[in-house]
């Protein structure tokens, strides 16, 4: 019988480039300072390691949920932190922090906020989507007008079922404005076909600032629309949200009190929260 070989000795010098070659970028940037702290209180190498191995796991993580958070295209601003709740009567604080933790999304099911333009509608379901996004899903969000454009040039290239597929990959797909512009026959098609597609598999969140039984502008064919609503209402928490203009509310708020009152002109009138429902509708 042989002796065992003797350990090959460890080139600690050496340490940066195994580590760079085993993609742990945060031991790579910690190990040095966590070793000194090591020898300095007498540390077991157990601990050593399990103290570096929790650096390496928190940093992915955040890592991760910045590139989830980039790759969402959600507005920066939109956030749970910035919603004025008093400003959202019909709608519960409670109830908004029970959606954002995101119970609902593991079964598949929808949410959708309908009311007038500016109540609110999109920060609501980007403040979720905020939440959703720090918890570890995956979230996209959209004007249905650019996802119903992109699913056509799909479908001209003959990929739509790729582009279906790529889509699978989120939890839960915003779609802002879906009542905005009136659909034709082959857009609201390729829509239909994503919210089929996401039947009880996938979430969808959808603001709509039209009631369903004004759906006809989306769907052309009543017996699509009719198809559509039925699928995304299954399993769905529906918000009314028709309060006064949330933007509106805001902006006045930022706006300093006048004390100079002179004679109102038609210039006067021209605000830019009330110029038209366009503006509004985009800028949601």
């Amino acid at each position: 019988m042989t002796a065992s070989a003797a350990p090959r000795p460890v080139d600690v010098h050496a340490l940066p480039v195994m580590l760079t070659a085993l993609r742990l970028p945060s031991f790579h940037r910690h190990w040095q300072a966590l070793a000194d702290r090591a020898d300095a209180e007498g540390w077991p190498a157990s601990r050593f390691l399990a103290a570096l191995a929790e650096l390496e796991l928190a940093e992915r993580d955040a890592r991760r949920i910045q590139r989830h958070l980039h790759q969402s295209q959600l507005p920066g601003g939109k956030t749970l932190a910035t919603l004025d709740f008093k400003a959202l009567p019909g709608v519960p604080r409670a109830h908004i922090e029970a959606l954002a933790a995101g119970d609902w999304i593991e079964t598949g099911a929808n949410l959708i906020a309908i009311g007038n333009s500016g109540a609110g509608k999109t920060h609501v379901l980007c403040a979720i989507g905020h939440a959703l996004v720090e918890a570890g899903k995956r979230v996209l969000y959209t004007s249905t007008t650019d996802i119903v454009q992109k699913l056509q040039a799909a479908r001209r290239d003959l990929a739509l079922e790729a582009a279906l597929a790529k889509l699978d990959k989120f939890d839960l797909i915003i779609l802002d404005d879906i009542t905005y512009a009136q659909k034709d026959q082959a857009e609201s098609s390729v829509l239909f076909e994503l919210i089929a597609r996401r039947y009880e598999t996938r979430s969808l969140a959808i603001a709509a600032n039209q009631p369903f039984s004004a759906w006809n502008r989306v769907f052309p064919d009543q017996a699509v629309t009719v198809a559509a609503i039925d699928r995304l209402v299954h399993h769905a928490t529906i918000l009314e949200m028709n309060g006064d203009s949330y933007r509106r509310r805001a902006a006045a708020s930022r706006r300093p009190a006048k004390h100079d009152a002179r004679p109102t002109t038609s210039s006067d009138n021209l605000d830019p929260d009330t110029s038209d429902n366009i503006t509004e509708d985009t800028a949601e």
